[in-house]
């Protein structure tokens, strides 16, 4: 199959046409996470506070297998734009084998720390456990997780986003099968309540690994020849992981940061506040996923031209997807604001869990273009090599911030949790100008060689 150069070409166009799949793929993953969080609130409010705890500890998981593949695709792009087959195969093999090792690791200490980090989140009896169901299994099948990520950076950074949409959307509907047999054991089947949302997801995530290998196999010609011994050098594993850890640590700040909001939201609030919160998470990543699909995109699109040293095309793709990504969040910004309560009503009818959600959703839409500016941003930076940006700016945003800004706005001003809301759009709006700052500064060096 003939693969797409994207050292040439209309950027724009290139843009959206990748960013597109990617997105569309995306709104199917967050309605996968979705549905899980509809029928988690089906079961008790005490479940759906337990399953929005164990999305933190989760994510985690996410984080450390999504860097690693970012560091990956970085890698595999900038080889792909300097036309270095051979380059290509080592990266390819050594990045699989790196993220198998990592994978299994992380499911080992995962499935036996992460009930601790639920209790240390505030966890106790009902919540505790429906969140330690759901989170053991899901740390059980993390191998699963990570070669789907693995297998989607050898398509994505080639600028194939197409086989990774159709298993979202394939994944989906499978869930939405699934959820409710495994959850409420109709039938006569047992009644796994939340083990029964993470037993889906993981037989989700296997036949994904099928479906992806395969396309691997046939798109880019990949076959276990590439696993030869000759393959593997530790030079360039060091290199992955380089390029992966920065943006690691990065979402693992961003996880600690929901780690952090949750303890803070229990210092002021309850249960249902909790649950608002998680409800509200799931629509606010509907609303950012063009954000999401542009970063892909970008990361692919720079990791070519800066391969091809093509450095003018690189800051093009900037402005381009800064232009594109900040129209239509405006749009979703308006859509969000009037439709917040109905939308959080949709999951769960408590009142006070209404409440919260919609109040987080009113105030929080104020960042949605921050997201976009930092998402693409930190993607420009990826691609041209300088990942250690992330770190930074999500220790910031994540770590450093939110426990002066929630103490302060929370606890010594008294506004409760209104002021948690509050602590997240500052430290989100002042990362983002941080951001524009260092690729600004960046892309200027770039430009003089």
């Amino acid at each position: 199959m003939q693969l797409d150069d994207y050292t040439k070409g209309d950027l724009k166009k290139q843009l959206i046409t990748m960013a597109v799949p990617v997105s569309v793929g995306l709104f199917f993953n967050t309605m996968f996470n979705v549905v899980d969080t509809f029928y988690a609130g089906k079961l008790s409010t005490a479940s759906l506070a337990g399953m929005s705890l164990s999305f933190s500890v989760f994510f985690m998981l996410i984080a450390i297998v999504s860097g690693v593949s970012t560091g990956l695709s970085a890698l595999l792009s900038i080889a792909s734009g300097k036309k270095d087959d051979k380059e290509v195969q080592i990266l390819t093999a050594n990045g699989m084998i790196l993220t198998l090792c990592i994978s299994i690791v992380i499911s080992v200490i995962g499935f036996f720390v992460s009930p601790l980090l639920l209790q240390v989140l505030g966890a106790r009896g009902e919540t505790l456990t429906q969140g330690a169901y759901y989170v053991k299994a899901i740390y059980a099948g993390a191998i699963f997780f990570g070669l789907n990520s693995a297998l989607n950076a050898l398509l994505s950074s080639r600028g194939v986003t197409k086989p990774y949409r159709n298993f979202l959307v394939f994944g989906f509907f499978l869930n939405l099968i699934l959820d409710p047999i495994l959850i409420f054991g109709p039938f006569g089947l047992p009644k796994l309540g939340t083990m029964g949302v993470a037993l889906a997801t993981i037989i989700v995530q296997i036949i994904g690994n099928l479906y992806l290998f395969s396309k691997c196999r046939h798109i880019l010609n990949i076959s276990t020849g590439i696993f030869a011994r000759k393959n593997f050098q530790l030079k360039t594993q060091f290199a992955i992981l380089s390029q992966g850890i920065p943006a690691s640590l990065n979402m693992l700040t961003i996880a600690m940061g929901v780690f952090v909001i949750n303890y803070f939201i229990y210092q002021h609030g309850d249960d249902s506040a909790i649950a608002g919160y998680g409800v509200a998470m799931r629509i606010e990543q509907l609303a950012l996923l063009p954000a999401l699909g542009l970063n892909t995109a970008a990361l692919t699109i720079a990791g070519q031209n800066y391969g091809a040293g093509k450095y003018d095309r690189i800051n093009e793709t900037y402005k381009e997807g800064l232009k594109i990504g900040i129209l239509i969040m405006t749009i979703g910004m308006f859509l969000i604001f009037p439709f917040a309560s109905f939308l959080i009503g949709i999951f769960n009818n408590d009142k006070k869990v209404v409440f919260e959600g919609a109040r987080y959703l009113r105030i929080e839409f104020i960042a949605f273009n921050a997201y976009i500016i930092l998402n693409i941003g930190l993607s420009i930076l990826q691609a041209i090599k300088k990942p250690h940006y992330a770190i930074w700016i999500g220790i910031y945003r994540q770590l450093l911030m939110p426990f002066l800004l929630f103490n302060l706005f929370g606890s010594i001003l008294g506004w409760g949790l209104v002021g948690i809301w509050w602590g997240i759009v500052t430290t989100t709006w002042t990362g983002a100008i941080a951001c524009l700052f260092f690729v600004k500064y960046e892309l200027s060096k770039l430009s003089s060689h």
